[in-house]
């Protein structure tokens, strides 16, 4: 099974390059952040001629995530219990087959200090107690998304200049590895060790030219999911040319 996270940065100006990656990819799971689109004007025809089951949850201009399977999608939860309809979209989870899976678009947190930066760190709070009420980490349990969160120096181009900055700070950090706590491990740090995997390249500045990025795309896993797991990696090629997302595909395969 090939589970894949992207965040594609508007799911409708994407659709060029993600019908002919789906087509020659054909993951078994797609989990997208940033649809940026209301669910009633999701592009699901042209999906699911692709063969994908879909589940949505999504808003306009901002956000959204989806979830896209050749399998049945069971279990649909949307959003944090008590989330209001102004609720920003920014988690789905579904069983699909044996696994349970959350996709998740991490608030960006905007600036250190900010009051976005500090609503960042309560839906991290909020993440850790709606997984540790809801599920069983004996289980296959797979949390994927955006995290607009680095882990350490081996996730930025420059550590010094990111120091203490947007997404490296210890504040995210710690935040994260709270919701951690709960059995999860950074699946791909399981298979590879070396700095420089990145998942994200601002389109300013020549980012992706340049290699300037950071990963902050990320599979974290419990221990029953990781002992089926046999590699993850960043779609490098996914990013390269003409009308690409910021973000890179990162994919997964289990057994």
């Amino acid at each position: 099974m090939k589970i894949v996270t992207w965040n594609v940065n508007s799911v409708r100006a994407r659709l060029p390059r993600l019908v002919p990656w789906l087509e020659e990819n054909q993951p078994d799971i797609l989990c997208l952040q940033e649809t940026k689109v209301e669910d009633d004007l999701f592009p699901r025809e042209l999906l699911e001629d692709q063969g994908y089951n879909i589940e949505v949850y999504g808003q306009k201009t901002y956000n959204g995530v989806a979830i896209l399977a050749q399998h049945a999608i069971e279990d649909v939860v949307r959003g944090f219990p008590g989330d209001g309809a102004s609720a920003p979209r920014r988690l789905i989870g579904a069983a699909i087959g044996d696994m349970i899976v959350l996709n998740l678009y991490v608030p960006n947190g905007h600036a250190i200090g900010d009051e976005k930066y500090t609503a960042k760190l309560a839906w991290l709070d909020q993440l850790r107690s709606f997984i540790n009420d809801r599920y069983d980490s004996a289980e296959k349990i797979v949390v994927t998304g955006d995290f607009n969160i680095t882990f350490d120096d081996r996730d930025v181009v420059d550590p010094e200049a990111s120091r203490e900055a947007i997404h490296c700070s210890t504040p995210e950090r710690q935040a994260l590895a709270r919701v951690m706590e709960f059995g999860l491990v950074d699946g791909l740090r399981r298979f590879h060790e070396e700095a420089g995997i990145y998942t994200w390249w601002d389109h300013r500045g020549a980012g992706f030219q340049r290699n300037a990025g950071m990963r902050i795309d990320h599979f974290l896993v419990t221990q029953a999911a990781l002992d089926c797991c046999r590699d993850i990696h960043v779609d490098i090629e996914a990013r390269r040319g003409r009308g690409a997302s910021d973000h890179a595909p990162v994919c997964a395969v289990f057994d």
